[in-house]
């Protein structure tokens, strides 16, 4: 069975928008955080502070390691473009004959 999202598609879809779409997602969840941390016990505010905690630092890895490994593409296809598209190309033919085995 195959599952189709509109919204993942290649012209929308992209690593810069994941993350962006993921630090969205971070603020909702602490303003819904912030606004029932007043009707939650005490034990289950420090459990779910630590938990947004946790998925706040990943987030922010993931966003360092995006830009990181930017930069560095970036680099390398500025110092080396004409070795940049031969990888391109090597690539692309490689899938393109895995695609065709498939």
């Amino acid at each position: 069975m195959e599952t189709y999202f509109e919204n993942l598609t290649a012209k929308e879809g992209s690593t810069r928008k994941l993350v962006q779409d993921l630090g969205v997602l971070l603020r909702d969840t602490e303003s819904v955080f912030a606004a029932s941390v007043g009707t939650l016990a005490d034990r289950s505010k420090a459990d779910l502070k630590a938990r947004f905690d946790r998925v706040k630092a990943a987030y922010d890895r993931l966003e360092n390691a995006t830009s990181a490994g930017a930069r560095c593409a970036d680099h390398y296809i500025r110092e080396k473009p004409m070795r940049a598209v031969g990888i391109a190309f090597g690539v692309g033919l490689l899938l393109g004959f895995a695609r065709r085995r498939s």
